[in-house]
């Protein structure tokens, strides 16, 4: 028996099943109790406390007490600005309760009522006595209205059931080659594994092309892998262009993904790619390939439903790969591992350049995105810095929008640099870090041993092209603009059974959506209407009350898409 994560943090038991086979899929959810799987429980995560959007405003800075009323179990929050750390009002020694500590006279200290221990909560490490327990953290979350979460993970740090010590490694062992974007392809003794292969093709409809152009023999890497794990359903991580030339060559490669709530393959009958080894594993749980090579895939805090990162553990040296996950594991994650990797550009969204009225002016857009880059850079950083891995390498940001129609976009809307985040964690760490570009391979144990080795990295051939100047975009524009011409886009009722099936509601927002042509214009005899969320309504006229009001111009392609999607999802 495994436990299957269930929403709001809660689980339940689950038999171990093995999905209907359809026309051309199989999937699979690995049992931890098969034969060669440790014996271990999957991760969940417990909604200990909720606190309303009101209640999170109203905590003030420094140290907080707080209470379940239902269960009437007790907490303390620490708040730093925009840092919080949480935990149980249970001292770790023998279960006093803490209260407010007289003597601390900067804000940080709590102290037990049984014994005097005294507990910093800004780092959650015991002052008195020096050097004793530390306090067992809850994971904070702020979920979509604003509303305060704590939660509790359980196994917190699931790596540690049956640790194993790092052993020696041959030169070349370990070997990773960077391809594009956010696909490795790492050679781990006889095995060969890949993260994510997005390598041809558009992400997002037609909004994201590949920054750089991948190796010449990416399709023969991909069929000679052992094992590919894809960490989300995104398109820049499962690229079903890519897969439909890799399933072409070996339709039964061994395919990877965690049990996230919404299927990372949702859409593969629909995608008309013939994939037959798709195997879905719990979270938390070590997954064996052979004697020396296990790897672990873990939930997402903010974004569990959908979101993954994974470790990746060759004799005893980890790998880990937190990918776009906004907080991996609730912040939990192991520290001074061999090498680490993780996003750092910022800028998936697009938000805000395709806003205008009210507050998004021109400069206001610019000093946004300024502001939300070095938020960003500054997070990966202070990361790195707490969890001290051996290597750094930052990845899954090589992307731009290359179409001539988001001319706009592109110049707008700026990636952070990975050699900026690489020199911010040299001032503050002696973290090795490592700028991938195509065909790069990084040999770990030359690294581990010596990170000045000439031999510790070894670039591409000279000559070799980095950069992509050309894309293909007609084959992709073709499908999107044959969805522009469908019937259902004569019908306005498509547009309330959008927004119906998109279920956001109960909220005090207005929005215009304005359909235009690609270069951002009115498009002649278009849609143009207002969707008032806060009952879901489409009313002729902006409603009397206050309101927060947006403009969003929409090409046809990206309606179209969002249509698309719709009827994939609802039939």
């Amino acid at each position: 028996m495994t436990w299957r994560r269930c929403a709001r943090g809660t689980a339940g038991a689950d038999q171990p099943r093995v999905l209907a086979s359809r026309s051309r899929s199989c999937f699979v959810l690995f049992d931890p109790f098969l034969p060669g799987m440790e014996q271990s429980i999957e991760q969940t995560t417990e909604v200990l406390l909720c606190l309303s959007p009101g209640e999170a405003a109203d905590l003030k800075e420094g140290i907080n007490f707080l209470r379940n009323k239902k269960t009437g179990k007790d907490f303390i929050l620490y708040k730093s600005k925009n840092r919080m750390r949480a935990c149980k009002n249970v001292c770790k020694h023998q279960g006093g309760l803490f209260i407010k500590d007289i003597e601390d006279l900067d804000g940080r200290s709590v102290r037990c009522t049984k014994h005097n221990w005294r507990l910093d909560v800004s780092t959650m490490k015991n002052v008195n006595p020096p050097g004793s327990f530390c306090q067992d953290e809850l994971v904070v979350e702020m979920d979509e209205d604003n509303g305060l979460l704590l939660l509790e993970l359980n196994p917190p740090n699931p790596w540690d059931s049956e640790p194993r010590s790092p052993e020696h490694l041959a030169f070349g062992e370990v070997q990773i080659t960077y391809l594009t974007h956010a696909c490795m392809d790492l050679k781990l003794g006889d095995k060969r594994m890949v993260f994510d292969p997005w390598l041809t093709g558009p992400a997002f409809a037609r909004g994201w092309w590949l920054l750089h152009e991948p190796p010449s023999d990416w399709l023969e890497r991909l069929c000679q892998a052992d094992l590919i794990y894809i960490s989300h359903m995104h398109s820049d991580h499962l690229s079903y262009p890519t897969l439909k030339e890799l399933a072409g060559r070996r339709p039964d490669i061994p395919i990877y993904v965690g049990n996230t709530e919404r299927p990372v393959f949702w859409n593969l009958n629909q995608s008309g790619v013939q994939l037959t080894n798709i195997n879905i594993v719990p979270f938390g749980i070590w997954q064996q390939v052979d004697k020396n090579l296990r790897f672990m895939i873990l939930m997402d805090g903010v974004h569990p439903e959908m979101d993954t990162c994974i470790i990746v553990e060759y004799k005893g040296h980890k790998i880990l790969n937190t990918v776009d996950c906004t907080r991996p594991n609730g912040g939990r994650l192991p520290e001074k591992v061999a090498l680490m990797m993780s996003d750092f550009a910022g800028g998936a969204s697009g938000f805000p350049m395709t806003f205008s009225g009210g507050k998004f002016t021109e400069e206001w857009k610019a000093q946004f995105i300024k502001a939300e880059r070095k938020k960003l850079l500054n997070y990966k950083a202070r990361l790195v810095k707490d969890l001290q891995p051996r290597i750094y390498c930052p990845f899954a940001g090589y992307f731009v929008e290359s179409h001539p129609s988001d001319k706009y976009i592109k110049e707008t809307n700026i990636k952070n640099d990975p050699n900026e985040l690489n020199n911010l964690i040299k001032k503050n760490s002696d973290v090795v870090t490592w700028t991938p570009r195509p065909g790069a391979t990084l040999d770990l144990s030359r690294m581990l041993k010596d990170p000045t080795d000439s031999k510790g990295i070894i670039e591409p051939p000279e000559g070799t092209k980095i950069y992509k100047d050309s894309w293909d975009f007609e084959p992709y524009l073709n499908i999107l603009n044959a969805a522009v011409g469908d019937e259902i886009f004569l019908h306005s009722s498509w547009i309330k059974e959008y927004f119906t099936w998109a279920g956001f509601k109960d909220y005090n927002l207005v929005v215009r959506m304005i359909e235009t042509d690609e270069d951002f214009s009115p498009f002649p005899g278009g849609y143009d209407y207002l969707v008032d969320f806060l009952d879901l309504s489409f009313p002729k006229e902006r409603p009397s009350r206050e309101h927060p009001y947006e403009e969003l111009s929409v090409s046809p392609r990206c309606m179209a898409t969002a249509v698309h999607l719709l009827l994939l999802q609802s039939g």
